[in-house]
Parts: structure tokens; C-alpha cells; sequence
């Protein structure tokens, strides 16, 4: 951190503008002010740009700095004049600044507020997007400070500078005059600047996590050199699997005379190495690791897999060294996996990299998987590929990463990378914890538009070391948030490998509709019971008999497929005395030729103890032949591991879009289907059916593909955010500048409350103050009986099954008779502190909350008020902003939905008046982020109309960035 030295210095350092940055080629840079320390950096810089670079920045020759520019360019006030640097190593690669100025072009302060903006980019660093993400920080600081305009002058040869600006997305107007361009554009963001800012950090974090899976050239650091140990056991791993590229192998001790570990060039250092290296695998204790990522950054490594341990999970010590490490390498702008990382695998052809401790390679296919934890990893990898006693069938990987601590790469930078990865079709992710799951539900929005994505989330706090802010929302709220952002929300590893394998295999189900048959009646009802329980909608099973052969299987599948009431279904299977091998690949075949003619509808087979049907199962979908036992890394003629075997079954590779089926050679086409020549080659892609040991497992699995399949459907018209001529957004911004002026953070008193929902057109019910009976009298001749009387002491409030509410008062006796039981009852008026207020129409008493998690952002929720939400939580959820069909979902989430729609003979409410309430409440939270809380309770809805009854609302000066503000890396 810069400290400034200057007394003319108007403000402290702004520490909270430094922020590192992913650039557009995956490389990172750290972007901080400019500081009064900085000269001689600043004068080094510029000595580095050319002079066309200088020419385009000043408009004439500029070959050096005087002392006056660099004094001028060094000294900010942190306010007026503002200049940014992006460093890397150090020192500048890029500079930003801004002077205000007034109308008149000339500089001025506030309240003037527009500000002249220049760049000036090293050459070697142009083209890797240093000035865009410098504009979008230079954009955010200048609205901090009350600029809402930029102009820049450019000369029109600078095309690349004009490009900046331009497609930056902000609202513009260009003029040219006296041979310069002279851009002008607003600073508030808008959807084209936020979605440019969003596209541009997905393809950066994406590279950055590409540079990682598909290095060039590899060198594994802290190689021993005996056999064994952790170096020398990855650079093993490397080397079976088959790795593509450069593989160098680096110890300090190496003698001189050893130029060679098996078979790989060794290094004392990987300064030592005669060319690039891409990625460094780091096997060396924790003390050492500064040395070697120092030396690495000299080197150019544009990234480190950290598999030693000793860092945030074991203390203190441990979390300050951790922050040291990131630090350490974003300085050399790398990215990090790790520390204590298992480490990373991906199975291209054109890549096979496998730098991690798993000994042997995953067969490649099409699910790419993230786990925090690299135990959990490892039983992933191992169940997605075992051949009995779960699921089974074979389906591979196409990246794996174990992120250790996650100190610096994390589940969102791999989601980034697989949004648009053309090898992964489906994402498992085993998260211990969401650091960020404001930017996760974005992320997992856009990629679940496009793939599943399969999430086990653990109710861990956030991985130790991070700077990141942990929410404050209860597991269950950010479970559903999740869900609304089309995450497929699992519970166990078990769930999370059932659902991935059925949706990397079949088709996504249309809707709910399921289709049961088999040869077994008891297993047929078990699952359809389990389908009526999971929310899906079976037909009655079709029971084959135990004699059904695979023809009549076969016929059974082909009619329930071409069904056009049917949307999925589940074959159920038992073994037949006397059934053999050759009958299981008979059924199999059966099974895979009659899916194969209507391919649009998931296949699921039930199956109890028929390995040898699972089995075939599999093997019909082989698509290339068996690997040769004694290749390298078998092991010569030793029996290979499970995952050995899973790896001979081929490749499963298909387009998620076209999954026909492959035939087993050999196999028995049933009668009735076309027989294929055993000679002839497996189709290219095949279509293989997960198959289940329990019905349950099943059914859960496809009860989350019908649920992923109408939420993709749904996300295909999200709604809008509607728009209400009453509501006065300027006005209530006056009046929450005026209330904050108060203090740091408050509630509002009754009447402020009042004035700031209502520029909302969100009326609340007055209620009047009645420390004594008399005073009760005269507020309820002043709001007119009927009236209600309430005691609103905090033991008491929303409390009406206590007996503190008195309702329907008609005339002045009633009132004071209820005051008087009251008292009785619960004691002087000073401590009921009761209210009177005019009776709303009757209805259902619901409960309306907005809240402002620092790590979810803005979100609003939806209850029944009472023991229904208090005490069994019966609450609903949706993040801000929320739209129409948001709010009509909201509203019918709850359990005890049914009570506002004529449950038992009721009459149903106004659910469209409380849709808008919820639509008022979220516009007024989006667009204040100063209201950090309401709580409006109880909303009475009636047959007509909604009655706020209560109210309280808390302000809170905003943050100084949000999710609209630049792109940036989690702080250390």
C-alpha cells in the first residue's frame, strides 16, 4: 500500500480503489492510485513507450518528462485530480487520469462534474485489454467523487484509444473540430456497459483459467530424486497420462552430472529451463515456496499449481502466509490453484494433462468437475467411473480442479472458463462454501442457460485466508437463491453423480409426465410412489412379468417413447433364474435401439443386483476399443485399479444434442429391430442409459432434470421490471441524502418511514400514538371507527396470538374498555406502548422483507406472517431486482401458497395488488442501495387491495463498490 507524502493532499490514500485485475489473455495486473513515491517509476515507464505512443498521448513530439510533468502527474488530491497505474512486478505498464473541470474546459471542484479522462499504455502491454479495465476504474472512482461526465480529446490516427471508449457501452456523443476527436459520455452504467464489463470479465477469468488447463510446457518443482514423494509422484502422473507438451522437472539439489529424471530434462532451477514455461507445479514445503514463486515470476510462468500444505488451514501464521503467496504471484501477474491443492486434470488428446496426485488418468468425456476438497474429488472422480455397486456405465471427465484453499482461483473463474468450453456439456461442483454468491448466481444464471450445472453445497464458513464478505443469509435462503438461478441444488456426492450421469447421457425431459415398465410389479409401484413424492406424474406401471424377454421389453419402450403423454421413462429390471450374460446384452440392446428411435425423451433404468445388465449397459456404448493391459502405466501384466478399468471402456463423447446409440458387437438384436453387422464400427456418438440401484436414486435424479428442464424453459422469457409513473425516484434520493446526514446507519421513525415507501406508491396505515385512554379516544376520532388497538412493545409486536391486539372497536366504550384489558393484562401503558389505528378489510396476514446481504446483494422475500414464517420458516425468496414473473412465482413458492387462493372454501385474495407491493419494494431497494432493510408487517391482503399495517425501513451509506462497480479480483 502507497501512503502519500504531500501536505496539499486533500484526502487519506483511497486504499479501497487498489484492485488486481484478470486481463483480457489471462494474465493479471494490479491497478492503484498514483502516488508522490511513484516519480521514478512513473519517469521509467514512460522511457519504455514509443514515441508514436507519446505523439497520440500529447499530440506532439514528447520524448521525456520534465520535472514539472512528473511533480504534476505524482501529486493528486485524490478528488479533482485522480491518476491510476496498472502495475505488474512492480512497476507501471499503463496510466489513467482525470482532472475535473468546469464548463468553461478550465479546471474546477465541486459541485462541477465532469472531468477530462487521457490513457497512455505501455506498447508491449497494448492490445491485452489494460486500458479498458483501467476506464472501468477510473469510471468508478470518478463517480465516488461526484463526476458524471468524461471527455477525451484523441487524435483520429489513435483508432485503438477511440475503440476504448466506443465500445465501453456508456452513452457517448462525438464531435471533431480542429483535427481532434473529442469524445464525451456519461459515467452512469447502463445494460450495454454492464454486459460489455460482464462478457469482458468472462473471457479474461476464462483465458486464465485455460493458460492453466492447457499449458505448453510444464515444470515440476520440488521433484526428489529417489523415487516417491509428492514431485516426483506428479511428474509420474504427468508423464503416464501422456502429457502433450514440454515437461522439465526442477530440484535445487539436483547435481550438475543430472541432466535427466526418468526420462524428463531436469533443471536446479526453473530459470535453468531454455524456453517458456507455462505452468509450474510447486512440491516444495511452504518455506520455500516465496523462492520459487519469485523465481517463477522471473521466469514468466504465467501460472502455479500449490500442492504444499501449511498455509490458512493451520492457523494464524498459516492465513497471513497464504496472503503473502497471492500476493507474491499477482504481482508477477499469475493466477493460483491452490494452496494445498489436490491439483488439475484434462483430458484432451491434444493436451492429457494430468498434474495432480490421482495416479492414474480419467477416461475423457464430457463433465467437467470442480471440488473443493481434494478427498471429495478423488471419490467423484472414482464413482463416475466404478463398474458396480452404484451407478454404472462409464462417463468421463472432461476437466477436473481441486482447488485446496482456493486462495486465488475459485469455482466461479473454472464456471467462467466451462460457460462456453465446446468439451464440457455438464458441471459437477462440490462446493464447502460460496465466498461470493452474488457473483455465483450470476455466473451459474447464464451458464445454466447454456449447460446443467450440478451443485453439492456444504454449510462450511468461507475457506480461511479470504477477504471475501460471508453472508448473512440463513444455508436454506442461499439454497434457494441457487435454484432460482437454474443451479441444480443436490444434497449428497451420491445425488450430485446420479443427476450428473443422467443428464450427460440422455436428453432433458419436457415435462413431468413419467412412464414406468418392467418385469417386476413391486419395483414398478416402489417407483412410481417415489415419483408422486418427488412432484413428478406417473402412469401407472406396465408390468411385463418376470418371463418378459427383450423383445417385449423392447416393445414396451418403443410404445411408451412414441407416446405422446409421456415426457420420460423408467424401466424397471430384475435378474430372471437362468439369465446369463448374453441375455443382459440382449436387454441392453433392446433398451438402446428402442430409445434410439425417438432420441428426445431420458431413458432410466432401475435395476436390483444385475450387474451383468449394468455392465451391458455400458459396454454397448464403447466407442473406441479396450486399452492393452500391459501399456505404460498398467503396471505390465498387474490387474489395473477400477479406475484402470472404467479407462478401457473408451470414449462416450457425443454432442449433447444428438445422442443416438452405439450396439454392443457380438450382441443379439431383439426381434422386431434391425440387426447390425458385428463387424461394422460403433456409431460415433453414443447414447448410454444411466442405470440406478434403487428406484429413489432414480426418480430424484429425474425429478431434478424435469426441474432444471422447466426452469431453462422459464429462463427463455425472464420477465421485466415493470415501471409506475407515481413512483418519485428523485425525491426519495433527496430525502435519503437528507436522513443519512444524520449518521453512518438508522431506522426511520414512523413518519420518515411513511414519506420514503410513499415516493414508492407504497402506502402504509397511520398509527397514532395512545399512552392513555383519552389520547386513544382522540387518535381514533381523528382516523375514524372501526379501529384497531395495539400494543407494540417488542415482546408483543406482531404477536396477535398473545392477545395484545384488540380489532373492530366501534365506538369510544369498546376503546376504552380494550385499553383497559390491556393493561390488565400486560401492565402500564409505558411499557405496552400501545397504538391505535383504523381497521383494514379483512384477508391474510403476510409478512414482506428486502434485505442487503454484502455478499448475496439485494434480496427480497415473501411469507405468511406468524407461526407460518417464524416458526417453521415458511419463507420465499428472489434477488433483486425482481420481475413480474418473479413476483408471481414468489408468491405461490410458499407451502401455504393455498391460503391466498381459496383454500377450504375461502374466498381467494388480491395475489395481483400484493405482486406489485413486492415490485414497489424491489424497485425502491435496486434503486437506493442506501436502503439496506424493510421489513413491511403484516401486509393484510383483501378480496381487494393490500393494507401495510406496519413498517420500518434502515439506511446505510452505500458501498463504494458494487456489483455495477469494475471488475477486480477478491482482496487480500
Amino acid at each position: 500500500m502507497q501512503t502519500p507524502a504531500d501536505p496539499q493532499d486533500r484526502h487519506e490514500y483511497p486504499s479501497h480503489w487498489e484492485a488486481d485485475v484478470v486481463l483480457r489473455d489471462g494474465g493479471t495486473a494490479r491497478i492503484r492510485p498514483i502516488t508522490v513515491d511513484d516519480a521514478d517509476r512513473l519517469v521509467s515507464f514512460y522511457e519504455q513507450v514509443s514515441d508514436e505512443s507519446k505523439y497520440y498521448r500529447f499530440f506532439a513530439p514528447y520524448p521525456r518528462l520534465s520535472a514539472k510533468d512528473v511533480h504534476r502527474f505524482t501529486h493528486h488530491d485524490f478528488v479533482d485530480r485522480v491518476g491510476l497505474a496498472a502495475t505488474v512486478g512492480g512497476e507501471f505498464i499503463a496510466t489513467v487520469r482525470y482532472d475535473r473541470i468546469g464548463a468553461d474546459g478550465t479546471p474546477a471542484s465541486a459541485p462541477a462534474d465532469e472531468a477530462e479522462v487521457a490513457f497512455l499504455v505501455q506498447d508491449a502491454h497494448q492490445g491485452r485489454g489494460v486500458a479498458s479495465a483501467l476506464l472501468e476504474h477510473i469510471a468508478a472512482v470518478a463517480r465516488e467523487r461526484g463526476i458524471r461526465r468524461f471527455a477525451a480529446e484523441v487524435l483520429p490516427a489513435n483508432t485503438k484509444m477511440i475503440k476504448v471508449f466506443t465500445d465501453a457501452g456508456y452513452t457517448q456523443k462525438r464531435s471533431f473540430e480542429d483535427g481532434v476527436v473529442r469524445l464525451e459520455f456519461d459515467l452512469e452504467p447502463t445494460d450495454r456497459s454492464l454486459a460489455v464489463q460482464r462478457a469482458r470479465e468472462q473471457r479474461a477469468e476464462a483465458r486464465s483459467v485455460r493458460r492453466l488447463l492447457a499449458p505448453g510446457s510444464v515444470a515440476v518443482i520440488g521433484v526428489g530424486r529417489a523415487p516417491g514423494g509428492v514431485g516426483r509422484s506428479v511428474l509420474g502422473n504427468l508423464r503416464d497420462a501422456g502429457y502433450t507438451g514440454r515437461l522439465h522437472a526442477v530440484n535445487h539439489a539436483f547435481p550438475d552430472d543430472v541432466k535427466e529424471v526418468d526420462g524428463v530434462p531436469a533443471h536446479r532451477s526453473v530459470r535453468d529451463v531454455d524456453g517458456p514455461v507455462d505452468l509450474a507445479v510447486v512440491a516444495v514445503p511452504a518455506e520455500r515456496v516465496p523462492d520459487v514463486v519469485a523465481e517463477c515470476g522471473a521466469h514468466g510462468v504465467q501460472g502455479l499449481v500449490v500442492l504444499a500444505s501449511g498455509y490458512a488451514e493451520s492457523g494464524p501464521d498459516g492465513r497471513e502466509r497464504q496472503r503473502a503467496l497471492v500476493r507474491q504471484a499477482r504481482t508477477y501477474g499469475m493466477r493460483i490453484i491452490g494452496p494445498n491443492a489436490f491439483g488439475i486434470i484434462n483430458t484432451a488428446d491434444d493436451v492429457r494433462l494430468n498434474a495432480s496426485l490421482a495416479p492414474e488418468m480419467p477416461r475423457p468425456g464430457r463433465i467437467g468437475l470442480f471440488a473443493q476438497s481434494g478427498a471429495i474429488g478423488i471419490a467423484l472422480l472414482s464413482r463416475l467411473h466404478r463398474r458396480g455397486g452404484g451407478v454404472t456405465g462409464t462417463t468421463g471427465v472432461s476437466t477436473f480442479v481441486s482447488s485446496g484453499n482456493r486462495a486465488d482461483v475459485s469455482g466461479n473463474d473454472v464456471l467462467q472458463y466451462w460457460y462456453d468450453d465446446p468439451e464440457t456439456d455438464v458441471v459437477l461442483m462440490y462446493l464447502e462454501s460460496i465466498g461470493n454468491p452474488r457473483k455465483f448466481t450470476r455466473l451459474a444464471r447464464r451458464t445454466g442457460a447454456a449447460k446443467p450445472l450440478v451443485v453439492v453445497q456444504g454449510a462450511g464458513q468461507a475457506p480461511p485466508g479470504h477477504a471475501v464478505q460471508a453472508t448473512r443469509l440463513p444455508h436454506a435462503t442461499v439454497s434457494a437463491l441457487l435454484r432460482q438461478a437454474g443451479v441444480i441444488r443436490v444434497d449428497t456426492i451420491t445425488e450430485l453423480v446420479d443427476a450428473g450421469l443422467l443428464l450427460a447421457r440422455q436428453p432433458l425431459p419436457k415435462g413431468p409426465r413419467v412412464a414406468i415398465l418392467g418385469n417386476s410389479e413391486s419395483l414398478g409401484l416402489l417407483t412410481y410412489d417415489r415419483c408422486l413424492a418427488e412432484g413428478l406424474r406417473p402412469a401407472r406401471p406396465l408390468d411385463l412379468t418376470t418371463g418378459a424377454t427383450a423383445a417385449d421389453f423392447h416393445r414396451a419402450l418403443s410404445r411408451a417413447l412414441a407416446d405422446e403423454s409421456c415426457d420420460a421413462v423408467v424401466v424397471t429390471a430384475i435378474p430372471t433364474i437362468g439369465e446369463g450374460t448374453v441375455g443382459d446384452a440382449e436387454l441392453a440392446e433392446a433398451l438402446r435401439s428402442a430409445a434410439e428411435e425417438v432420441p428426445g425423451k431420458p431413458v432410466l433404468v432401475v435395476h436390483v443386483e444385475l450387474g451383468g445388465l449394468a455392465e451391458a449397459l455400458s459396454a454397448a456404448g464403447r466407442t473406441a476399443p479396450h486399452a492393452d493391459p500391459t501399456a505404460a502405466g498398467t503396471g505390465g501384466g498387474a490387474r489395473p485399479s477400477p479406475l484402470s478399468a472404467s479407462l478401457e471402456r473408451g470414449d462416450p463423447r457425443r454432442p449433447a444434442e444428438r445422442p443416438p446409440v452405439a450396439v454392443t458387437p457380438g450382441a443379439k438384436a431383439p426381434s422386431g429391430t434391425p440387426p447390425r453387422s458385428p463387424d461394422a464400427a460403433p456409431h460415433p456418438y453414443s447414447r448410454l442409459i444411466p442405470a440406478y440401484p434403487a428406484a429413489e436414486r432414480a426418480v430424484r435424479a429425474l425429478a431434478e432434470a424435469v426441474k432444471y428442464g422447466q426452469w431453462r424453459r422459464e429462463a427463455a422469457d425472464p420477465g421485466k421490471v415493470p415501471e409506475y409513473d407515481d413512483i418519485d425516484e428523485r425525491g426519495a434520493a433527496e430525502l435519503i441524502g437528507a436522513l443519512l446526514e444524520r449518521g453512518q446507519g438508522l431506522t426511520l421513525g414512523v413518519e420518515e418511514t411513511c414519506r420514503l415507501l410513499g415516493t414508492y406508491g407504497i402506502g402504509v396505515h397511520r398509527a397514532l400514538p395512545a399512552p392513555t385512554p383519552d389520547a386513544a379516544v382522540e387518535a381514533a376520532g381523528a382516523l375514524g371507527f372501526p379501529v384497531a388497538l395495539k400494543a407494540t412493545a417488542p415482546h408483543l409486536r406482531h404477536r396477535a396470538d398473545l392477545g395484545g391486539v384488540r380489532l373492530d372497536l366501534a365506538d369510544e366504550e369498546q376503546l376504552r374498555r380494550a385499553y383497559d384489558e390491556l393493561c390488565e393484562l400486560f401492565g402500564p401503558p409505558e411499557e405496552l406502548r400501545p397504538v391505535v389505528q383504523r381497521m383494514a378489510p379483512r384477508g391474510v396476514d403476510t409478512v414482506v422483507r428486502a434485505v442487503i446481504d454484502p455478499a448475496a446483494g439485494a434480496v427480497v422475500s415473501f411469507g405468511l406472517a406468524g407461526a407460518a414464517s417464524q416458526l417453521l420458516g415458511d419463507m420465499a425468496h428472489r434477488l433483486v431486482p425482481v420481475t413480474d414473473r418473479d413476483a408471481t412465482s414468489l408468491v405461490r413458492s410458499i407451502r401455504t401458497a393455498p391460503l391466498l387462493f381459496g383454500w377450504r372454501g375461502s374466498a381467494p385474495v388480491d395475489t395481483p395488488a400484493l405482486e406489485e407491493l413486492l415490485l414497489r419494494v424491489s424497485r425502491l431497494v435496486d434503486d437506493h442501495p442506501e436502503v439496506v432493510a424493510v421489513t413491511l408487517e403484516p401486509v393484510v391482503v383483501a378480496r381487494q387491495g393490500v393494507s401495510v399495517l406496519g413498517a420500518t425501513v434502515r439506511l446505510a451509506p452505500p458501498p463504494a463498490r458494487d456489483d455495477l462497480g469494475p471488475r477486480t479480483l477478491p482482496a487480500y
